[in-house]
């Protein structure tokens, strides 16, 4: 038995994006061994090849080929995978029939004699293996599966179907799919401890113990085995692990968390888009996006890059462009709106993609040459990709001559500066794409490695096209998607609706790190308004119907300006959440089973979800799960212990069942017309105590990316209730942003049975009798913690 030590170095990828590998000469202690680099071990395997690339304590990447060669695929290629590694030391023994490398989180064996892999917990309990070898196709494709046990539940796989949140006894195929597969991800976790992301964009299938219960398994006609095998110790670990390879979630704008009203597409006109605008004022309904579908354009459905507005209908005299005053658009930003664009493509995003890094390589080695630096490493420390998927002609002629690239957010740029703050991308074009085994696109792939890849390249060029352009966040609202979208990206459930299988789809997409999601609001139905503004992103699509909310009758309008409001109040609480999905990919919308896994119940209840920390939301069901815990009737008060099923009741003006978790800390605002970017200088804390709790608001200018920077301020309130007392802790704001209010004053609504006998000269004090809210006002910040306990 040999052993040694060797420390992993920052970026592991240098030389494996030039297919090479460091010489293992003097080092090959055996045979088996090819090759090894500080961060990697390649080991012959009979006919095949294995590369362990060693990520993370807890991540290794996984390939094999029946050749000494492992090309990239298109994530890795256009820099949507990451494949840096941390330091961390790793310890290797190689033993008659199994290589093993530990770290300090894990050890993973690996069997000489068939490549197959075991992975260990730092107990040494199996956590996952492979159920028989992986078999690399001799012509291509490939065949991985791995061993489940009887009680273990599988999540992932993003928006494939809407049938089921656990993925056990499931199987389906990962390929994108207008209104049936919008956005499949090939991520999968379990519950006993372990995730796997498969990184290919190739067409391929899974069966999640639908044919053999007790094994999970992929296959494809075309591609290598390479995977990234993840352990964790919770389900968010894991989302959060597999999110540091493919991106963390992007924070929108802050206007992107209000309501977005899509008009009517027929023939509609400038006038009648600020005659609905003012509508929303009038009846006093916050909103923050107007959207304009295809009619916009001079030519319907116009795919090309030489679009233009209607003349007839979106006419921009040319002395009034850019001048700030007088055109649509600037009536709209007046009101306090932002306007988004519909767009369709028929653009081969591949070609600037492949433009973009021939270019990258001369400057690479323009660098190179003149700072004497490593070849292949740009000035930030990002390797360089060299090598080719399909030979040294794959990219085109065409792409190595700058003056004909023409990059496809070029042409949106007039209509940015003329106004528009969002594009709406459309299925047409990128998941309306129907397999062809004839077509080439420019990077050399055929339709089979690009259907998938599509969908991502167009939400990468417009996310950083856009912010090259403005300095400003990206607000790019897609319904394609794949591994990494999360990056990139909003999406919305398509052209189905807001009823039960778009929430389902919503959810699922959460156990993917996806977090800015939502559906058409189901106007017509009190069910799907109460769904509609209990989502990460709310909207309202007109199309061809009257669904504006003045003309849904009295009741649901005033239904629908109550929840509007309810919203408005919230958006404290719902940016501060999605800055923590930004942070650590815990989603905004919430699978019970995520967030209570030990709880075998959650899985069934597939119509409901938490919405953050605080909110307990269902629809569309006639009986409510309540996990562990006390929960609060959000529309009555009423409490209720958790591990029980109740019936689905909720008042007449409202449109489904809503509970707050006991404990919860919720920061509020008084209802503006609009969010736009500001910070108010008041925040009105929910709070409902029960043992100690805390919850922290975040804030930044609402619109730059200065937040990636650490440009953030945090608000931290604590609550410590012992059935005798309540005290509120809040302490001091830390952090800076641009704009950043400095003033701030706090009211406190306590929710809490009884009344307390609290008084203080410097606040002012009330109780609601009717509600039992006992309400402290006028407290304002003085840069020390401030202390208020309750006593009972």
């Amino acid at each position: 038995m040999k052993n040694f030590v060797i420390a992993i170095c920052f970026i592991c990828s240098i030389c494996l994006l030039n297919n090479q590998h460091i010489s293992a000469a003097g080092l090959n202690f055996n045979k088996e061994i090819i090759s090894k680099t500080d961060t990697s071990i390649c080991l012959q395997i009979k006919n095949n090849y294995l590369l362990i690339d060693f990520v993370s304590p807890s991540v290794f990447r996984i390939r094999m080929n029946n050749e000494n060669n492992f090309p990239e695929g298109g994530m890795v290629r256009y820099g949507i995978v990451k494949t840096d590694c941390s330091y961390h030391q790793v310890k290797m023994t190689n033993d008659k029939n199994v290589f093993v490398i530990r770290t300090d989180s894990v050890r993973l064996d690996v069997d000489k004699r068939d490549g197959s892999v075991k992975l260990f917990d730092n107990k040494n309990n199996l956590v996952v293996g492979n159920d028989q070898p992986p078999a690399p196709g001799q012509e291509g494709g490939f065949d991985l599966s791995f061993r489940l046990t009887d009680k273990e539940r599988l999540y992932g796989f993003g928006d494939e179907s809407r049938e089921q949140l656990n993925k056990r006894g499931h199987k389906n195929q990962i390929m994108i799919k207008n209104r049936d597969s919008y956005a499949p991800v090939p991520y999968v976790m379990s519950s006993g401890g372990w995730a796997l992301f498969l990184n290919t964009t190739m067409i391929h299938s899974f069966d999640a113990g639908a044919g053999i219960s007790s094994r999970l398994s992929f296959f494809s006609e075309r591609g290598n085995i390479d995977y990234y095998l993840i352990a964790g110790s919770s389900l968010p670990d894991m989302i959060n692990k597999y999110t540091d390879i493919t991106g963390k979630p992007h924070l929108l704008p802050k206007w992107g968390y209000g309501l977005t009203w899509v008009c009517d597409e027929r023939g509609v006109r400038a006038r009648d888009v600020l005659y609905e605008a003012y509508e929303f004022r009038r009846h006093d309904i916050p909103c923050d996006v107007i959207g304009l579908e295809p009619d916009w354009m001079e030519k319907h459905y116009d795919a090309s890059t030489k679009k233009e507005w209607s003349r007839e209908r979106f006419h921009i005299p040319f002395w009034l462009r850019h001048t700030g005053r007088a055109t649509f658009a600037d009536a709209l930003r007046e009101m306090g709106f932002r306007m988004s664009l519909w767009l369709c493509t028929e653009y081969d995003f591949s070609e600037y993609e492949e433009y973009l890094l021939l270019n990258r390589g001369k400057e690479a080695g323009r660098l190179a040459d003149k700072q004497s630096k490593q070849p292949g490493i740009s000035a930030d420390g990002e390797a360089i990709i060299r090598d080719t998927l399909l030979g040294d002609k794959m990219i085109t002629q065409k792409a190595e001559q700058e003056k004909d690239i023409e990059p496809w957010f070029d042409h949106l740029k007039k209509f940015v500066d003329d106004g528009a703050s969002m594009f709406k991308l459309d299925g047409a074009g990128q998941v309306t794409l129907k397999l062809n085994p004839e077509r080439r696109w420019a990077n050399g792939m055929d339709d089979y490695e690009m259907i998938n890849l599509y969908p991502l390249l167009y939400s990468k060029q417009m996310h950083n096209g856009f912010k090259e352009h403005t300095g400003r966040r990206a607000m790019i609202f897609t319904v394609g998607g794949y591994s990494g979208i999360q990056r990139y990206s909003a999406t919305w459930a398509g052209d189905t609706g807001g009823g039960p299988g778009p929430m389902i789809s919503l959810i699922n997409h959460g156990f993917c790190g996806h977090s800015n999601v939502c559906t058409d609001m189901q106007t017509h139905s009190p069910a799907g308004i109460h769904f509609g503004f209990f989502q990460p992103l709310t909207q309202v699509l007109g199309w061809h119907m009257y669904v504006q909310p003045w003309f849904l009758g009295e009741k649901l309008l005033a239904m629908f300006k109550d929840y509007a409001h309810i919203r408005y109040s919230l958006i404290p609480y719902i940016y501060s959440t999605a800055h923590i999905a930004s942070q650590k990919a815990i989603p905004m919308m919430r699978a019970l089973s995520l967030m209570y896994p030990d709880d075998l119940q959650c899985d069934k209840y597939v119509n409901q979800y938490m919405f953050g920390d605080a909110f307990l939301v269902s629809a569309f069901d006639s009986v409510v799960y309540l996990p562990e815990g006390e929960w609060i009737d959000y529309w009555t008060g009423k409490h209720f212990n958790g591990r029980q099923e109740v019936a689905s009741e909720f008042p007449d003006d409202s449109g489904g069942p809503l509970f707050i978790k006991a404990g919860a800390i919720i920061p509020t605002q008084k209802v503006k017309s609009s969010i736009g970017t500001d910070t108010p200088e008041e925040i009105i804390w929910e709070i409902y105590p029960k043992g100690n709790s805390s919850f922290t608001l975040y804030e930044d200018d609402g619109e730059s990316y200065k937040y990636l920077e650490g440009y953030i301020a945090g608000t931290t309130v604590e609550c410590i209730e012992n059935g005798k007392s309540v005290e509120i802790i809040i302490n001091p704001r830390t952090g800076q942003y641009d704009n950043m209010p400095a003033k701030r004053v706090y009211n406190l609504r306590i929710h809490y049975p009884g009344k307390s006998d609290y008084e203080n000269k410097d606040y002012d004090v009330d109780y609601d009798e009717e509600s039992g809210v006992m309400m402290i006002g006028n407290i304002e910040e003085r840069g020390k913690k401030i202390s208020i306990t309750l006593k009972y």
